[in-house]
């Protein structure tokens, strides 16, 4: 059994066929998915999947490209939606410094913004953090000293040293489609040394299809190519990858009841 922790739903590449693309995930052998939030103000659309489907949850949060967009969205504000019964995780917010569509200041006020709520909540904390390693390390580890909090840093695709130092503060590691990359050495080396109790797998679907996938649009039933690779690169074989990967994801998101 695989979960996909983490897709997008709601984007059209996924949603025009949301029955195909179920049923194949479940012909692949995955059991669950969480659909992202990408936007606050889009939290009913990911709700409403949620409600619909047994097996889908989804998260509350602004997505650094949107930070700027979403100032006025308060912790206090993040707290109250997460409340909803289908609602298993707060984000994905964080730092891309490599796209920069929105002003850094934004989003580093956004992530701490969303730290407190899982802080507040105890539900995870998805973070994206693309070529920001070092203020991504500095913001968890100043956030950690005011108060532990759960947090997964999702579609992994940072150096050794964030790897460690999240780590060491009780963060998940999830790995993607990019895995599979010709170029991704240095993620498959993060993967070998990752605890088996600290990582999942994802899809970020429709984006980062996985080889053999690669050029089409990403679905959460492509997340056993990525899986594979990762339980090869571990040295195991997918039977036990899904029984770990699946373990991890129930003790994270433990109001989906996975536990």
């Amino acid at each position: 059994m695989l979960i996909d922790s983490h897709c997008h739903l709601d984007f059209p590449e996924l949603s025009a066929d949301l029955d195909g693309v179920l049923d194949r995930a479940h012909k692949a052998g995955v059991a669950g998915m969480v659909t992202i939030s990408t936007l606050v103000e889009k939290f009913s659309t990911y709700s409403e999947l949620a409600e619909q489907h047994e097996n889908i949850w989804c998260s509350v949060g602004t997505h650094p490209h949107n930070a700027d967009k979403e100032l006025h969205v308060t912790t206090a504000d993040l707290v109250r939606l997460s409340a909803h019964p289908r609602c298993v995780a707060i984000g994905e917010a964080g730092l891309d410094y490599f796209y920069d569509n929105a002003p850094r200041e934004a989003q580093a006020t956004g992530l701490r913004r969303h730290i407190a709520a899982a802080r507040i909540t105890g539900l995870p904390l998805v973070i994206h953090s693309r070529q920001a390693d070092s203020d991504m390390a500095a913001i968890l580890e100043e956030e950690s000293g005011q108060g532990a909090f759960p947090f997964l840093l999702h579609c992994f695709t940072a150096g050794m040293d964030l790897a460690r130092r999240a780590l060491a503060l009780g963060g998940y590691i999830s790995f993607s489609g990019i895995i599979t990359f010709k170029n991704a050495e240095e993620i498959r080396d993060v993967a070998r040394m990752v605890p088996a109790d600290r990582y999942l797998v994802e899809t970020d679907a429709p984006y980062l299809a996985p080889v053999p996938r690669r050029g089409q649009p990403n679905e959460p039933s492509f997340v056993r190519h990525t899986a594979e690779k990762v339980a090869e690169v571990r040295g195991i074989s997918l039977e036990q990858l899904g029984r770990e990967t699946t373990a991890n994801f129930g003790r994270l998101f433990s109001k989906t009841g996975l536990v």
